[in-house]
């Protein structure tokens, strides 16, 4: 990472704090329910902001700080497969590598859409969705998910068997007991019951032209909005009011495309702000802290703190909130 000099109140220290580099990412290999059975157990799951919605009391957190939102991240390699699932809240994924197919109900035979690198895909709350690399190199997902607390994931019923055949247990507080590592159910508690029909039933999958406008993949961007007006840069909304993806996640996302050379104006805002390095050496620089992330990096800026974007590459933004913040010069 490239430092200069200390910014105004901000240490150097303290931005490096607020900095996962993709190289530096600990993975939980035995986060869910579903990470024994055949064709899921090498997957990686990673927690960066926030403790996401993984099931193992003992995954690691990169930032803890609250952001009213949360970040994580899938790593697969060809093949891998994350079971049948539904969310309480919104989760949605950047395409950072590998070739993907997301399949919908809770068989994952309602309809299924493609993506790659650079795609954008939200799926709404309470619909069973999985996703497996279906190329031929390791895959990465970046994933957002709404509120600081994104609830517990509902697993579709057959997760639960294939569990219990491979020695998993989720008790009813979300608590994975591993009883192959020599871990018990403690006294008292309460398994998650398996998924029911009716619970399958009020989840209903939508038909596939729906499915299909979930997803924004890199041919369909919208046009730069002027929003961070300078030359050789546009600022794209994919999630927020009158954006592909308009309806309430509890954050937006916007991604920021830079020409060798080009610099945003210096600005700030109260929310919470995540970057994303999707591609490129995009520098950000806060104060007068410069960093220079590289693909795959993610790095919180303080609310708040006077930031600009320049370099070369593609940032994604998620910014906390529904609507769009005032951005204010400084």
């Amino acid at each position: 990472m490239m430092v200069d000099a200390p910014s105004r109140g901000l240490s150097a220290e303290a931005l490096r704090a607020r900095l996962v580099r993709y190289g530096e990412l600990v993975p939980g290999l035995n986060a869910f329910v579903d990470t024994r059975n055949p064709g899921s157990e090498v997957k990686e799951n990673f927690t960066i902001i926030g403790p996401g919605v993984a099931e193992n009391p003992r995954a690691h957190v990169h930032i803890r700080e609250r952001h009213g939102f949360n970040i994580g991240g899938a790593r697969q390699p060809p093949g891998c497969v994350n079971s049948q699932h539904s969310h309480e809240t919104a989760e949605v994924f950047v395409v950072f590598s590998g070739r993907w197919r997301f399949t919908f109900g809770a068989s994952g035979d309602e309809g299924a859409v493609e993506a790659g690198p650079g795609t954008v895909g939200s799926v709404p709350t309470n619909l069973f969705r999985g996703f497996t690399n279906i190329g031929d190199t390791p895959g990465f997902l970046w994933v957002a998910l709404g509120g600081d607390d994104p609830g517990r994931v509902l697993w579709a019923p057959q997760v639960f068997d294939m569990a219990e055949h491979h020695g998993l247990k989720l008790l009813a507080d979300g608590t994975l007991v591993d009883t192959v590592a020599g871990e018990t159910v403690p006294p008292g508690a309460a398994l998650m019951p398996r998924t029911t029909a009716e619970q399958v039933a009020a989840r209903p999958t939508p038909e596939a032209e729906r499915l299909a406008a979930y997803f924004v993949p890199p041919a369909a961007l919208p046009t730069d909005d002027g929003r961070l007006s300078a030359e050789g840069v546009a600022h794209r909304l994919l999630i927020g009011p009158g954006a592909p993806l308009d309806w309430p996640h509890g954050f937006t996302l916007a991604r920021i495309d830079l020409a060798a050379g080009a610099v945003t104006p210096t600005h700030a805002h109260g929310r919470p702000e995540v970057l994303f390095a999707l591609s490129g050496r995009p520098e950000v620089m806060v104060g007068d802290v410069r960093l220079v992330l590289g693909p795959g990096d993610t790095f919180s800026v303080p609310a708040g703190a006077p930031r600009r974007f320049a370099g070369s590459g593609a940032l994604i933004l998620v910014r906390g909130g529904d609507d769009l913040p005032d951005l204010r010069p400084a």
